[in-house]
């Protein structure tokens, strides 16, 4: 008799734990406006490739500062106080109102704990009890250094971290000190991972000197970690642009899996480095290969990062991002790819 078929949530286990699973678990991403104008094609997709991930049931307190809504063309403020401009409906938009643009406003600023205070997690562990899937708490939880830029502004947060300036310490530690408190409730609750994110990397190297992210703000994703893990959870990551300076970073303190853009990097050398020690959670290339290229294109693309990554031992997720710009069959070449028979050593 043949043993049972395991669940996404063992699946994804496995992989995280390279212990052979079946096959990559799957992990689909969508820009707001894909189920805005592609619902039927969105529910197609899903059915035949479920994903192996899904999220609690959950409701944050009501944002005091929130104005407006977001992913439609015009403005809105979001529950930080950020007011954000959108050109293009379906799409996240861009901070062009800082709260924090002067800092005599800093000593009066508070981030918005009323969401925490009033946070309604009741539905959650039975939510996870009701799936067989691996529920993960979105990497947007904890986002310290973005949500900085937002505050402050882009331009000006990095002249300040270049000055040093004692204003830019007290923000991070105002953030942070949110995000620990955020982390902690999820903590307490039964979902299997929780994420955070921060997009570090410019297209060929860090956003910022590596030696300052060491010294400022890899010890608050250390924090993070340390959370989560001791909750018994697993840790999940997002980060763009070309981050493989701080990957060795990441994996010392504890990060489980991570989704970064391995088109900007060199995925050969990554896989000579990293491969077996972190779980690379995607992705394909969306700044070329997803938009413009054939689904044949999107295959290779994908045979690509198997063959440097994949030999069936686990370490891998098969996870795509499906934007605006990105046709729907290409996002089907990705995961029929995924399921083509790893090819012999």
């Amino acid at each position: 008799m043949g043993s049972a078929p395991i669940t996404s949530r063992e699946r994804v286990i496995k992989a995280l734990r390279f212990e052979h699973p079946d096959r990559p678990p799957r992990d689909l991403w969508t820009l707001p406006g894909i189920p805005m104008f592609h619902a039927e094609a969105l529910a197609a997709l899903q059915e035949a490739f479920p994903s192996d991930f899904t999220g609690p049931e959950f409701d944050y307190g009501p944002a005091e500062r929130a104005r407006g809504v977001p992913n439609q063309v015009g403005s809105y403020t979001d529950e930080w106080g950020c007011g954000w401009e959108v050109a293009e409906t379906g799409v996240i938009g861009e901070v062009k109102h800082a709260p924090l643009d002067d800092w005599a406003a800093l000593s009066s600023y508070q981030p918005p704990w009323e969401m925490l205070d009033g946070a309604d997690f009741s539905r959650v562990n039975a939510s996870c009890a009701r799936t067989d899937k691996f529920v993960l708490v979105g990497a947007s939880v904890a986002r310290p250094f973005e949500r900085m830029q937002f505050l402050r502004g882009s331009e000006k947060l990095y002249v300040d971290l270049a000055y040093g300036t004692r204003e830019v310490l007290q923000l991070r530690d105002l953030v942070h000190a949110y995000f620990v408190r955020e982390l902690e409730l999820w903590a307490r609750t039964d979902v299997d991972g929780i994420g955070f994110m921060d997009d570090w990397g410019a297209q060929q190297h860090l956003l910022i000197a590596p030696a300052m992210w060491r010294e400022l703000f890899k010890p608050l994703y250390a924090e993070y970690c340390s959370i989560i893990h001791g909750a018994g959870k697993f840790v999940f990551m997002h980060s763009d642009g070309h981050i493989a300076s701080i990957y060795p970073d990441l994996i010392e303190i504890g990060v489980d899996a991570l989704n970064s853009q391995l088109f900007c990097m060199d995925i050969e050398a990554l896989a000579r480095d990293y491969k077996g020690k972190i779980t690379f959670w995607g992705e394909l290339d969306r700044q070329h290969l997803l938009p413009f290229g054939t689904p044949e294109d999107v295959k290779a693309g994908v045979r690509r990062v198997r063959k440097a990554l994949d030999d069936g031992s686990g370490g891998v997720i098969a996870q795509c991002e499906w934007g605006l710009d990105v046709p729907e069959p290409n996002v089907r070449a990705v995961f029929e790819a995924w399921l083509e028979p790893l090819p012999a050593c």
